[in-house]
């Protein structure tokens, strides 16, 4: 299934796509449907009002996760252009439902900042609440996969060695189009390609399938640390290819549009706007 929250003018709708149609299931949003134990049956079965998906409006696929856990150095290709060596452990941290937009929302670039850079990732959605998971149920709490774009704003991320105020800008990044779960996708671990390009230019192409924690992996690690409840997202990290880590530095001006792929996900398509 591919699910979405849809912005209509009576509020946001949690839909299911069918054809060229989004069906509503009932709930104001994924994050409310995900509450639910039989969210996967009624996600199936809705048969609410149908919405046309050409030229949807999309919501962040999940507006108001409890939490969202980033994690930074999971491509071998991108630990090594940034100078690093390969963790033993994952490197995380948060972002806020503030920091959300929708998959085709523009990306107002902050006045504070000429170093805004991309970062295509593979998300993980929860489905169901988990604390110190074991690997079946690891695999059993992840509801989907979606795309996410953390937009990074690089001068404030390494103006201390903690990166968090580089990561949260309000209202900086884009996340959906869909959530799609893993039966589509090959399942809990897929091998998806991520790709992002910049006024068509590609400037980052790797496979998930070559990241160092995989998705289940990741929701055993955090849910050690913390309960992971439905909706909340774990992004996991970024290919090779940043505007950062090249010689001489890129990074997004108004005017330009960049888009972050992830095959069998969808895309967001972005244009980056003054603030």
């Amino acid at each position: 299934m591919k699910l979405a929250t849809l912005r209509t003018a009576d509020g946001t709708r949690a839909v299911r796509l069918d054809g060229d149609v989004l069906i509503d299931l009932g709930h104001a949003d994924l994050g409310e449907l995900l509450a639910r134990p039989d969210w996967r049956t009624l996600a199936a079965t809705a048969s609410g009002p149908a919405h046309p998906a050409d030229g949807a409006d999309f919501a962040p696929v999940v507006p108001a996760p409890s939490k969202v856990i980033c994690v930074g150095h999971n491509y071998t290709n991108h630990i090594k252009e940034m100078g690093r060596d390969l963790p033993d452990y994952p490197t995380l941290f948060p972002k806020f439902a503030e920091t959300l937009i929708g998959a085709h929302d523009d990306i107002a670039k902050p006045a504070e900042t000429d170093a805004l850079d991309w970062e295509v990732e593979l998300a993980v959605v929860i489905g169901a609440q988990v604390r110190r998971a074991d690997e079946q149920q690891a695999a059993d709490a992840i509801a989907g996969f979606t795309v996410m774009n953390d937009i990074s704003v690089r001068d404030w991320q390494f103006r201390t060695i903690e990166w968090t105020q580089g990561k949260i800008w309000e209202a900086s990044t884009p996340v959906g189009p869909y959530l799609v779960t893993p039966d589509e996708v090959g399942g809990v671990r897929p091998a998806l390609q991520v790709t992002t390009t910049v006024d068509g230019t590609v400037m980052q192409q790797d496979d998930t399938g070559t990241l160092l924690f995989d998705p289940v992996f990741l929701v055993q690690y955090i849910s050690t640390v913390i309960t992971l409840r439905p909706g909340d997202i774990i992004a996991t990290g970024t290919p090779a290819g940043v505007g950062n880590a090249r010689d001489p530095k890129v990074f997004l001006l108004p005017g330009q549009s960049v888009t972050t792929e992830i095959t069998g996900l969808g895309a967001c398509v972005n244009t980056v706007v003054e603030a």
